[in-house]
């Protein structure tokens, strides 16, 4: 019989001794494949472990979500991974973001999940937060307001939250973020001021 064995980024956020620092090192020494093949093991518990373990870093900046050097409408696909009660496959999503043309510090994005034939696509402003949030983390994903300018072109059709059945997933929702490597961060999922104890990962490419 063979037993599973956490991978090291598992030991790293399960060790009560390991800091953030600890964790980030070893993400920013991976390449992505393997950045993101580390991440997808990660159960609900570490990723709560690792929540809890992200507020001792560096707050999330801007450019962590899109770097100095993106342009306009220039996409910056972010991979993600939660951990709802979901087959498998329904578990990996992706959030593409975008600086919008208007140059505010924002980004403007969706959710290319599996389920966005059925649901929709889920769309969201990037917000640093406000002074009473930071606690939570300095930037949240926004699911009460959507793209107020233009998205790129072969983005879907972008509508408010309250629309169809994208209300009882998106509606009412604020995601909380939190740096964990120069790649990665994790979120944490509220409704309304309740926390909902629901967490994932995102994984930027390049």
């Amino acid at each position: 019989m063979t037993l599973f064995r956490p991978n090291r980024l598992q030991q790293l956020i399960r060790d009560p001794g390991a800091p953030i620092g600890a964790i980030a090192a070893h993400l920013d020494a991976l390449d992505h494949d393997t950045r993101m093949a580390e991440l997808a093991d990660t159960t609900r518990q570490d990723q709560r472990l690792l929540w809890t373990k992200a507020d001792a870093g560096d707050p999330i900046d801007y450019e962590h979500f899109v770097p100095k050097d993106a342009k306009p409408l220039e996409p910056i696909v972010h991979h993600g991974r939660n951990t709802l009660p979901l087959p498998g496959p329904q578990r990996f999503f992706r959030k593409p973001m975008t600086r919008p043309e208007d140059g505010t510090e924002r980004a403007f994005g969706y959710n290319d999940a599996p389920s966005r034939g059925l649901v929709g696509p889920g769309y969201f402003v990037l917000e640093k937060s406000e002074p009473a949030w930071t606690d939570r983390g300095a930037w949240f994903v926004n699911y009460f307001t959507h793209p107020d300018g233009p998205v790129p072109a072969d983005w879907p059709t972008v509508k408010p939250n309250s629309e169809g059945l994208q209300r009882f997933v998106y509606g009412g929702t604020r995601d909380f973020m939190r740096k964990v490597s120069d790649h990665v961060s994790i979120g944490a999922a509220y409704k309304g001021d309740k926390p909902l104890d629901h967490y994932f990962t995102l994984c930027r490419e390049g």
